[in-house]
């Protein structure tokens, strides 16, 4: 298995009908693309002062299967549109898990 974690901070003046759009927007990815084999999402619970706003977690079969999810058009498209617009910071990772 391959995991794929992002993490985000939003620009000010983010609003939550913004993010609950992010949050309806990435439920739409995983029917969109069948690679996907589990993926969670979800805002910070606020328990630690200094961490991201937001995270995505994606897990995928093989780092074949990410590609084909990194470079779909549907997750490109909600990339460009919807989050790009709002993120002002963004982290990533990528890892073997078992």
């Amino acid at each position: 298995m391959f995991r794929h974690v992002v993490m985000f901070t939003w620009k000010p003046g983010t609003t939550s009908a913004d993010i609950d759009n992010v949050q309806q927007q990435l439920q739409t990815l995983p029917p969109a693309i069948p690679e996907i084999q589990r993926y969670l999402h979800g805002p910070d619970a606020k328990v630690n002062q200094g961490n991201y706003d937001y995270v995505v977690v994606g897990d995928f079969r093989s780092v074949e299967d990410y590609l084909v999810y990194r470079d779909h058009p549907v997750h490109q498209q909600l990339i460009a549109n919807v989050l790009a617009p709002l993120i002002a910071t963004r982290a990533a990772v990528q890892y073997h898990i078992d």
